[in-house]
């Protein structure tokens, strides 16, 4: 493919844009060892290449340079990840937005655009910070302008001006004290850095099969050698939202900034009237979706625990991660005690949504399921949730073990297994997903013992091994308070239902063999419920050892304490945990329920 060296259109900007975006896949991993700065949750590699993915996944190519940009600009901004995704995705919309309705650019355009867009990135974030990703871009861009009267030729252009961002990147320990002690270059500059000289590649070549894949000159220390001190984390969740207007104004984003005052650090707002992506540094993203709500539609949520992400950079505990999803109710101290890894899934309660048990809170659920107009609706994480997770996972660890509710209640399992299969293949890493056949309770029991065993020197290979017989030994029984909510959630039919209203039922559910659900017994009190869940309980036991056992219940803690106290009696057992139940449950039964889950040795 011909392209001229004078002048830059649609396709030669996109086909360069895929050779910055390789350059970046080739070294995220480097690029997530070396980020100590805002925060050292060793994640910017990762964080920029879902970026550059949801970007070359969503756009085609045209001869226009301005149609091809917008293109850009709005992917960018959909799947802008981290504060140098966002930051990056604000710069490709000021370059797109200061395209006036050219086809293709001269080399005196391109640089005026460029320079401009430099100044939608300042704009965006709250307080800059040189030193760091801005500055190289900045120096960059002010090259660029500085050669656009001396040079005629795209492909001298872009390597000149690089050598001015090589430089900048090498500065940003000078300017930045972090950077300096820890030996490094900023990650998010080293990203740009990578992104323009994958475009080299390609400018040089003018095709895509002809890409030097060999690494960046720059290189970098190993993990061990680049955090020496325990960093101080300010506040605890990498918070990130997507937020339309059905009344697109540039008043939309000093509104948006107005409501998050006070939350936070790192702020970051970028794109347009019609459409804001914000990142922020907060202790309460729940309370800060609460108070932006009404500012937009947020079609979009994404909060990252960055002091689990620190731990697992500086104090990994194991080679082995572990996965699962929020409907394993497992308590924090436990999660962060086995340093696990969960992915939510979201409830909806019409246009509002909530990511479970992180946005909301199991007693906020239940509060809102009782006042709400609307049923609500959940739905299971995406795909590209699980692969930026996976990808995330995969430059820290050996290995990657997936436990998740039951394939036959929710699509979360085969969504997952997807994922990991292809970060296995991308990253040449062991990755196993099994499906728990449960839920709640007995999905958090399955995950705590392979947890424990790594913790008593299992190996991986010996963790996946086990993990059927596992799943197999591992049972759950329900008392119900009402049916009204499995009836609308669809896990009962109408005409049971409608007789266990009419007779006033609060009957025992099982999680079969298979991981669904079934109904049993026709006890007309909660009181009888629990009896009866017991009786069945102690039929099942006899005679066998129990490894341990969990419970999850909605909004009542008296019932499932009197439950553990009963189990203790029987096996002479402590509960793994008694946890309240996630809203996603609880969406499928209401409140009241108690599940109790238990394994055999």
């Amino acid at each position: 493919m011909k392209f001229s060296t004078e002048e830059l259109d649609g396709k030669r900007f996109y086909y360069s844009f895929i050779a910055g975006a390789q350059r970046i896949f080739e070294n995220h991993k480097e690029m997530n060892k070396i980020n100590v700065f805002p925060v050292p949750d060793g994640d910017t590699g990762t964080n920029l290449a879902s970026t550059m993915r949801s970007i070359i996944d969503t756009v085609i190519p045209t001869d226009n340079i301005q149609v091809t940009a917008i293109a850009l600009a709005d992917a960018a901004l959909v799947g802008a990840r981290g504060n140098s995704g966002i930051i990056f995705a604000q710069f490709l919309y000021g370059f797109s937005n200061e395209i006036e309705n050219e086809k293709d650019l001269t080399i005196e355009k391109f640089a005026i655009i460029v320079r401009k867009a430099v100044r939608y990135a300042y704009e965006a974030i709250a307080n800059p910070v040189e030193g760091t990703m801005i500055t190289v871009m900045r120096d960059w861009a002010d090259s660029v302008y500085s050669l656009k009267d001396k040079i005629k030729d795209f492909n001298q252009l872009i390597s000149r001006s690089t050598e001015r961002a090589r430089q900048a990147l090498r500065d940003t320990p000078k300017q930045l004290e972090v950077l300096a002690k820890a030996n490094v270059v900023d990650a998010g500059g080293k990203g740009f850095v990578l992104f323009l000289e994958g475009m080299i590649d390609f400018f040089k070549h003018g095709q895509l099969k002809r890409l030097v894949s060999t690494r960046n000159v720059m290189k970098v220390q190993e993990l061990e050698d680049v955090f020496h001190d325990e960093a101080e984390i300010t506040f605890r969740y990498c918070t990130e939202a997507l937020i339309t207007f059905d009344n697109p104004v540039k008043e939309n984003k000093d509104k948006l900034s107005k409501a998050m005052e006070g939350f936070g650090d790192s702020q970051v707002i970028a794109g347009s009237p019609k459409k804001l992506r914000l990142h922020i540094h907060t202790d309460e993203p729940a309370k800060l979706f609460y108070k932006i709500k009404d500012v937009g539609n947020i079609t979009y949520k994404k909060v990252d625990d960055m002091l689990m992400q620190n731990q697992i950079v500086n104090h990994r505990k194991w080679e082995t991660a572990i996965i699962t999803d929020s409907t394993s109710d497992i308590p924090r101290e436990l999660i962060e005690k086995y340093q696990i890894h969960v992915v939510p899934l979201s409830v909806h309660f019409e246009k509002d949504f909530y990511l479970d048990s992180v946005t909301i809170t199991p007693d906020e659920f239940y509060d809102l399921l009782e006042s709400s107009d609307y049923y609500p609706s959940t739905s299971q994480p995406t795909y590209k949730d699980f692969t930026n997770k996976y990808d995330y996972l995969s430059s820290h660890y050996k290995n990657i073990l997936g436990i998740h509710i039951s394939d036959k209640l929710s699509g979360t399992w085969n969504t997952s297994r997807k994922a990991g299969h292809l970060i296995s293949e991308r990253n040449n890493k062991e990755v196993s997903v099994f499906s728990s056949k449960k839920l709640a309770s007995g999905l958090g029991l399955q995950v705590l013992r392979a947890a424990k065993e790594i913790e008593n020197g299992k190996s991986y290979e010996d963790i996946t091994a086990k993990m059927d017989e596992w799943i197999s030994k591992t049972y759950l029984l329900a008392s119900t308070k009402t049916l009204k909510y499995m009836i609308k959630g669809g896990r009962v039919s109408a005409v049971k239902g409608f007789f266990g209203k009419l007779l006033g039922v609060q009957p025992i559910v099982v999680v079969n063999k298979e991981g669904k659900t079934e109904l049993f017994g026709k006890p007309k009190s909660q009181k009888q419920s629990m009896k009866m869940l017991m009786d069945e309980v102690k039929k099942m036991i006899k005679g066998k050892k129990v490894w341990g056992y969990a419970i999850s219940h909605a909004k009542n803690l008296e019932g499932a304490t009197s439950i553990a106290k009963q189990m203790e009696e029987l096996t002479g057992l402590k509960p793994e945990f008694i946890s309240g139940a996630s809203p996603v449950l609880g969406t499928h039964t209401g409140a009241g329920v108690i599940a109790l889950s238990w394994m055999f040795e």
